[in-house]
């Protein structure tokens, strides 16, 4: 019986089984695909700190919807794209990734990947696009990746990787770009690149890459850009150059290329950009280059060349040089004073005279002279503006003339009435000039005017009453005139003015209370340093946006009304020396301010003052110390000791809950949890010197990472505070996320906490360039100062130029531009940023950015513009020249740019305007300097139109240390990207 049961028993289990097998193969499998299997093995070697492969899940049954994956749409799907570029990865490049095998697209650009690249990935061989720039990778270049047939682009730029570039690489016959720049390449051109007839971008600059350039590279038909600068390339240059038909862009310079210039060069027709300088050339410039009709930038300096220009290279179409005025008198680098003046001299002014350092007097008059005026002409020269004697009265007959600024010169005389005639006029400023006599009625007639400026001259009289008709009018600007009479009750129909200054005038009577109908007052009113008398209008209350007052240095009286409790836009005011008394309004900024804006009011109290119930600071000054005082003292001690106390304990409280409970992740809403950051924040310790300067929206922390890496956290305020907090975090997260440039701030990620927005920066070791220029002990010497406002302009022309959308910034200042260690410029605080390509950033509802630097046209056009940024820029170009802040004393002017363009009118543009702790004994230093304030000047021209293109600016500082002998490279074809010309 025991066999039989066991029989049965044997047939139930075989049963069972052949059960169960039939189900597992009826059930469909739930595992991980393959690629998705691979991927996870990828994952293993990559570090990833911010968690941002957070949703690569091995429970997946594909990975198709993980980060930075897309897979085939069909039945069995594949991975054909894996893009991780700028997560803050770091590790190791897994040779698991040549299991990809439906790969066509790979980007692991701009991460942290160490090692080599690991020759498996060849076994892709499907891949079209391989980029693995901006990243540590070393070793050599796997000469397998020469077996990728359908390859089109191969990046690899800014590594470590060494050795030579593969003759294998020849086979890659569908290569459209090779981009291998700032490495450590070494050995020769392969002469296979000739067989890559589909190439059109070769850029292989700052290696060490030797031998010659193969005659074969002019096989290369398709090819567009050849950069390889800064190498060790000898030789002649190769004459198969010149079959390059379609080169646009030919970047050979600081090599050891020898010989003569090849002639053939003159065939590449569609040349825009030769830079052959810094070689060991000889012989003549070929006459044949003049066949180039499209070239815009030719550089042959420092080599040894002879010979004279040929006159051919002039019959540029795109410049139409026909001149002839020679131009060899460029060369004359001592030239102080020429004068070609009454002759019969045609062509243009030739464009090397805008570099002729010493050029003080240029008079070409009276000749028949064509073309366009150097752009730069007096910007690296002694040439200035002097104009003296009276405006013609023929300036009426400009009847389409819409700007007219003659400001900062020598002019005389009264106004001629034929201003009357420009009925176009939008903008009229003779300010800072010395103008006699009344303001011409005629100047009523030009009813389109929005901006006058008749500051710092010697008009007198009363103001029209007229003034008022001009409806259009933004700004008026009179002050510092010899203007009497009553201020016009008229004024206060201008609706749409924004600023009103008036100060440093006889002005007498009383503040008419009709001003307090311009509800678009919004930059400043000024009365200041007037004989103003009576009370201060309570309908002054009513300008809800203005953002400045200055009532200071008159006669008024009676108390400074209740209403000022509504102006919530207030940022300054002052009200010293006048005849006030009573308490103080509740306005929060009065509670702050300093005494000094009080002084002077022997009635007033309140506030800053003190108690209104005993005597006022100003009762007696200074005040006595009384016996009541160490009573006081006693307790104000006792109170802070307690508050210090409970302060330490909610801290130690705070900073262990953080510990405790893991920070949330956040994407676009600040309110829903997609998944936990590792608590690795262990110690957050205030940064008071960067809470100060990181923008007024948040408070910055100095954090250490776990992995001991360093970095700041800027916390937002609590949603409870508004929904401009928010605004603002969304702003940043969205510009600065997408943004990487060596001179930006680098975001890290960000998240959310207990009410609080987080963001994660790299640290700035330095802090910020506005408590080094400012503090009390600045010691950045002028090549450090040149190094950052050069740094901070490239940084600018990125945002302004490459970003898509183009970005605004909106808040540029040296408290915004951020220092590392070597005290290289990184430009932060994105909080007003704004794309400049998108329709609902053409105007913004109030003043954005920070008084001293804001643009004049930005405050009351309230458009959207990058020439803002660039005023800003100005502004900061001005600090780190002069040393001075950016807000200056109303009897200085104001802000830093007038008083940088009265103390020019008054002394000359002389060393004395510089900052005196700066070493000024170097005469090459301090020309450098003058020429970089000319630049600064340009750029806080008044007129947005006048001011040059951040690309310009780059431009125009570099050319500027250039021509002072430092080695600076000149800008490249593409002004915007410093690499370019490699």
């Amino acid at each position: 019986m025991s066999w039989a049961f066991e029989l049965k028993k044997g047939l139930f289990w075989g049963c069972l089984g052949i059960l169960v097998a039939s189900l597992l193969l009826i059930c469909p499998s739930e595992a991980l695909s393959q690629d998705g299997i691979y991927l996870l093995q990828v994952k293993k070697s990559i570090v990833d700190p911010f968690n941002f492969l957070w949703n690569w899940n091995p429970n997946d049954q594909t990975p198709c919807n993980w980060i930075g994956v897309n897979c085939t749409s069909d039945y069995n799907p594949v991975v054909w794209s894996l893009d991780l570029s700028f997560r803050n990865l770091s590790g190791t490049l897994s040779s698991w990734i040549g299991n990809l095998v439906y790969l066509t697209y790979l980007d692991l650009s701009n991460n942290g990947f160490t090692g080599s690249i690991p020759k498996e990935i060849a076994n892709c061989s499907k891949l079209e696009a391989l980029n693995l720039n901006d990243n540590q990778l070393d070793g050599e270049m796997p000469v397998e990746l020469g077996n990728l047939s359908s390859l089109v682009s191969l990046n690899l730029c800014n590594n470590q990787i060494s050795g030579p570039i593969p003759e294998e690489f020849g086979k890659l016959t569908s290569l459209v770009q090779f981009v291998a720049y700032t490495n450590n390449l070494s050995g020769s051109v392969p002469r296979s690149f000739g067989n890559l007839r589909s190439l059109r971008i070769f850029r292989a600059g700052q290696n060490a890459i030797s031998g010659s350039l193969p005659a074969q590279i002019g096989h290369c038909e398709s090819l567009e850009v050849l950069g390889l600068a800064q190498n060790q390339i000898g030789g002649n240059l190769p004459r198969e150059l010149g079959m390059l038909k379609r080169l646009t862009d030919l970047i050979l310079w600081d090599n050891q290329f020898s010989g003569t210039i090849p002639k053939e060069l003159g065939n590449c027709t569609s040349l825009q950009t030769l830079a052959l300088y810094q070689n060991n050339l000889v012989g003549e410039i070929p006459a044949e280059l003049g066949n180039i009709r499209f070239l815009r930038r030719l550089y042959l300096y420092r080599n040894g060349l002879n010979g004279t220009i040929p006159r051919e290279i002039g019959t540029s179409v795109m410049n139409e040089l026909t001149g002839v005025i020679p131009t060899e008198l460029s060369n004359l680098r001592n030239l102080t004073k020429l004068d070609l003046s009454i002759n019969y001299l045609t062509g243009p002014i030739p464009f090397g005279f805008q570099y002729l350092p010493r050029m003080s007097q240029l008079q070409l008059f009276d000749n028949f002279l064509s073309g366009a005026i150097p752009q730069r002409l007096g910007l690296y020269s002694r040439l200035w503006n002097k104009f003296s004697g009276p405006i013609p009265q023929e300036v009426g007959n400009c009847r389409k003339l819409q700007r007219l600024d003659v400001s900062g010169n020598y002019f005389t005389s009264e106004l001629p009435r034929e201003i009357g005639n420009l009925l176009q006029l939008v903008a009229f400023n003779v300010s800072s000039n010395f103008f006699t006599g009344q303001i011409p009625l005629e100047i009523l007639k030009c009813k389109a005017l929005q901006r006058l400026d008749l500051s710092r001259n010697s008009f007198i009289d009363t103001i029209p009453n007229e003034l008022g008709t001009l409806s259009l009018l933004e700004r008026l600007i009179i002050s510092e005139n010899m203007f009497s009479g009553n201020i016009p009750a008229e004024l206060g129909n201008l609706s749409h003015l924004t600023e009103l200054q008036m100060g440093g005038n006889l002005l007498s009577g009383e503040i008419p209370k009709e001003i307090g109908n311009l509800a678009s007052l919004q930059i400043a009113m000024n009365l200041s340093y007037n004989n103003l008398s009576g009370s201060i209008p309570p309908q002054l209350g009513n300008l809800i946006l203005l953002e400045y007052l200055f009532l200071n240095n008159n006669h008024l009286s009676g108390e400074i009304p209740s209403t000022f409790a509504n102006l919530s836009s207030l940022l300054g005011c002052n009200f010293s020396y006048n005849d006030l008394t009573g308490p103080l309004p509740s306005v929060q900024l009065f509670q702050n301010m300093s005494i000094s804006s009080f002084m002077g009011n022997k009635g007033l109290c309140g506030g800053p003052l003190g108690n209104c119930t005993g005597s006022t600071p100003f009762d007696t000054f200074p005040s006595p110390v009384g016996s009541m005082d160490a009573p006081r003292g006693k307790i104000i001690t006792i109170v802070a000791a307690v508050i210090g106390g409970v302060s330490l304990v909610l801290i130690a409280v705070i900073l262990y809950v953080m510990k405790c409970h893991p920070v949330d992740m956040v994407a676009s809403s600040p309110d829903k949890d997609i998944s936990s950051l590792d608590s690795d924040i262990y110690f957050l310790q205030k940064k008071g010197s960067l809470s100060k300067t990181w923008g007024a929206v948040g408070t910055v922390y100095k954090a250490v990472l776990q992995s001991t890496q360093t970095i700041a956290v800027k916390k937002l305020a609590s949603n409870r505070e508004g929904n401009n907090i928010e605004n603002s975090f969304r702003a940043e997260i969205l510009t600065l996320g997408k943004i990487r440039h060596r001179n930006i701030v680098k975001l890290y990620g960000f998240c959310y906490h207990q009410g609080s927005n987080l963001l994660l920066y790299e640290y700035m070791a330095r802090g910020s360039l506005g408590e080094l220029l400012h503090g009390a002990s600045c010691n950045l010497d002028w090549p450090t100062r040149f190094t950052i406002a050069l740094g901070a302009a490239e940084g600018l022309a990125y945002l302004h130029h490459d970003c898509r959308p183009r970005i605004v910034h909106r808040d540029i200042k040296s408290n915004n531009i951020l220092l590392d260690e070597k005290f290289e410029a990184h430009v932060g605080d994105f909080g007003l940023a704004k794309v400049i390509d998108m329709p609902q950033s053409k105007s913004m509802s109030a003043v954005a950015g920070s008084y001293g630097y804001i643009a004049p046209e930005y405050a009351y056009t309230m458009k959207v513009t990058e020439k803002c940024d660039i005023y800003s820029y100005g502004v900061v170009l001005l600090e780190l020249l002069t040393g001075k802040t950016p807000v200056q004393p109303l009897e200085q002017g104001g802000d830093l740019v007038t008083w940088v363009r009265n103390y020019i009118r008054a002394h000359s543009l002389s060393s004395e305007i510089l900052d005196s702790r700066l070493d000024l004994k170097d005469e090459i230093t301090v020309h450098h300097m003058i020429t970089v304030l000319k630049i600064a000047l340009l750029c806080t021209s008044m007129s947005p139109f006048d001011r040059p293109t951040m690309r310009e600016v780059v431009l125009m500082l570099m050319e500027s240390n250039e021509h002072e002998g430092y080695a600076v490279s000149p800008p490249d074809y593409d002004l915007s990207l410093k690499d370019d010309a490699l």
